[in-house]
């Protein structure tokens, strides 16, 4: 599994009006990785943005328990699953 890391991390406070972060390359049938401190309201938007592209299923990171996968169309994956997954360091 090679999943595609989105990261909506903020450094700072924002509104909701701040815009999320343009989509990675997403191949069908991709497992896209929510990632980053951000508000959970940050998280719902791009549950949203996500739902219309080519990935298979999305999950949320978080890291005391791993990648949690909260959409699917795919019998790979299961809405619940929780996915062991290193992420890459940050550069």
């Amino acid at each position: 599994m090679n999943p595609v890391i989105y990261s909506i991390a903020v450094s700072s406070p924002i509104t909701p009006a701040e815009p999320l972060p343009p989509l990675p390359e997403i191949h069908r049938g991709s497992l896209v990785i929510v990632e980053g401190r951000a508000p959970i309201w940050r998280y719902g938007m791009a549950l949203h943005r996500l739902h219309g592209s080519p990935a298979a299923a999305v999950a949320f990171y978080d890291p005391r328990l791993g990648a949690v996968v909260v959409a699917s169309h795919s019998r790979e994956w299961q809405v619940g699953q929780v996915l062991e997954v290193t992420l890459p360091a940050e550069q």
